[in-house]
C-alpha cells in the first residue's frame, strides 16, 4: 500500500498545553481556543462565516500511536481502540466538531475543541445537522452494547 501524506493547513492555539490538560471530550466545556490558519490557505476560509459550527479534523501528535486495545472512562476492560474515542490509535486522527464563536483574518475562533496547544490541523468543514446527524428511530443516538 503507498503512503499517504498529510499536509497541516493551520494550527490550534488552545489553554491545554500537556495531554492531561485537555477535557475527555471538548463539547462537553465551554473554553475557547483559536485555529490559525496558514497564509497559503486562508482563499479557502471564504464563506466559512455561514456555518454555525465546523467539523476539525486534527493530527493528535503527541498521542501514542502503536496501541490497539484501551479502556474507556467508566468501564472496567479493554476494548479494541476502534470501537473507543481514544487518541491512542493507529494513525491518530482527531475530530472535533465546534461552534464557531469568530473569524478574524486567518484565525477561526472556536468553542468545543479538546486539541493540545501547537496541534497540527489537517481539514476543515462545515458541520451539516442534515448530512451528519444520524438520529435513531427513538430520535437520539444509540450505542449496541
Amino acid at each position: 500500500m503507498a503512503a499517504l501524506e498529510c499536509i497541516p493547513i493551520g494550527v490550534v492555539r488552545s489553554p491545554y498545553r500537556e495531554r492531561g490538560d485537555a477535557p475527555r471530550q471538548g463539547r462537553l466545556v465551554d473554553v475557547v481556543a483559536e485555529i490559525h490558519v496558514l497564509d497559503a490557505y486562508v482563499p479557502g476560509l471564504e464563506g466559512v462565516e455561514r456555518s454555525s459550527h465546523l467539523i476539525v479534523l486534527y493530527w493528535l501528535d503527541r498521542a501514542e500511536r502503536g496501541l490497539l486495545f484501551a479502556k474507556p472512562p467508566g468501564e472496567t476492560r479493554e476494548r479494541g481502540v476502534f470501537s473507543t474515542r481514544s487518541p491512542a490509535r493507529p494513525n491518530p486522527i482527531g475530530l472535533g466538531i465546534v461552534d464557531l464563536v469568530g473569524r478574524e483574518g486567518n484565525v477561526l475562533v472556536v468553542r468545543g475543541l479538546d486539541a493540545l496547544d501547537g496541534t497540527p490541523v489537517l481539514d476543515i468543514k462545515p458541520y451539516s445537522p442534515e448530512i451528519d446527524c444520524i438520529p435513531e428511530a427513538t430520535g437520539g443516538w444509540h450505542i449496541k452494547r
